[in-house]
């Protein structure tokens, strides 16, 4: 309002007043934010270079996050293995049992616990996963691990595979496939086309009572040779009895039968064993065993200190990354927070200052009034 005069000593107290309310304001809005640099205006060099900063305490905590995912995805892997070396460590315990006893029935016995054990390995190291990362389940499981936001920094944990503990780790399973026995059968050479001898074993013929026994050696049955039998009727006969099936094959003589460890003896001569199962029948068998296990609990013991390795590396950047991250907004903050108490001592002088400032307008003003004293 340029048409109003005013004394200077009112316009420099106005100016003043005027001064010290954006002095205030500015150091209201510091109090407000905690900032002492809100925007480039209030100092363009501290706001970029505190950006800068916040921007990579930003990326690398985003890093942060994956290495944390990373540690949990090896502590899965390591307790993976470490509960498969405790089955391998069950299943030691189990060939050792069968070498302890020569019962075939409880070899057998171990050797199916054995099997079962080795299954459970496998199930476990599939188990062993963690957010659809499996580093104990081989090919596209590998574990890339970044250090810092240009990628220059990395880790790469390759995946090993032991949900196939024969690949994996060495075991195989012990073979139970039962197999049947062939014992070659003709008529005797006296010219009675229905009496039955063994060829290259011994003979027998009328009379003579052959005896089924069992694993454990005890008699199933016997089976009496008459002069009228045939060898079809040899192998109904045996096949009458328990645990034993036979079959007869006129074209090669042969009589099959198969049954888990039945032996077929004229006396005490043996003429053959059917259905003997490949599996914990031999010491040897057993020591072959026991020798991969030992392997596989070298294998796993090596692939944990693999592990435990990495594990390490990502658990010390993971600490290096948040102190660096605390060390990067420090900074920031070093260029932009605003002291609050300096802030607050700026706040209360100004007050006082306004209210001088409105103390003397209101001094000038008064002087510009005394002319009204003469009317």
């Amino acid at each position: 309002m340029s048409d109003i005069t005013l004394t200077n000593a009112v316009r420099a107290n106005l100016n003043t007043l005027t001064s010290t309310a954006k002095m205030m304001s500015d150091v209201q809005n510091k109090l407000a934010t905690g900032k002492k640099v809100n925007s480039a205006l209030d100092n363009p060099n501290s706001f970029f270079t505190a950006k800068g900063l916040e921007n990579r305490a930003s990326d690398l905590s985003t890093l942060l996050d994956d290495m944390g995912q990373g540690v949990q995805t090896l502590k899965a892997a390591d307790k993976g293995i470490s509960a498969i070396s405790d089955l391998v460590d069950a299943a030691k315990a189990k060939a050792n049992q069968a070498l302890q006893t020569s019962d075939k029935v409880q070899r057998s016995k171990y050797a199916q616990e054995y099997n079962d054990l080795l299954s459970q390995m496998e199930d476990l190291a599939k188990d062993s996963g963690y957010k659809g990362k499996n580093l104990l389940s081989g090919t596209g499981n590998d574990l890339s691990l970044t250090f810092n936001e240009d990628g220059s920094s990395s880790l790469s944990i390759s995946a090993v595979d032991y949900t196939n503990s024969s690949a994996g780790l060495g075991l195989s399973d012990i073979d139970r496939t039962a197999t049947s026995a062939t014992a070659q059968l003709e008529f005797a050479a006296d010219g009675t086309s229905t009496t039955a001898h063994v060829v290259d074993q011994g003979t027998y013929k009328a009379g003579d009572t052959l005896t089924v026994t069992d694993s454990k050696g005890d008699s199933v049955g016997t089976v009496s040779i008459t002069d009228t039998m045939s060898m079809a009727d040899l192998a109904t006969a045996l096949n009458g009895l328990t645990g034993v099936t036979s079959t007869y094959d006129n074209t090669t003589g042969n009589i099959s039968f198969a049954g888990e460890g039945i032996q077929l003896k004229n006396g005490s001569e043996e003429i053959g064993t059917g259905g003997t199962i490949s599996d914990f029948d031999t010491d040897s068998k057993i020591e072959t065993a026991l020798s991969a296990l030992k392997s596989a609990q070298d294998t796993l013991r090596a692939q944990a200190s693999t592990f435990g390795t990495n594990l390490s590396i990502v658990e010390n950047r993971q600490d290096f990354t948040t102190d660096l991250i605390n060390t990067l907004q420090e900074g920031a903050g070093a260029l932009t927070l605003a002291d609050t108490n300096v802030e607050g001592a700026n706040l209360l002088a100004l007050q006082t200052q306004q209210q001088l400032a409105s103390t003397s307008l209101s001094m000038a003003s008064q002087a510009s009034q005394n002319v009204l004293r003469l009317f």
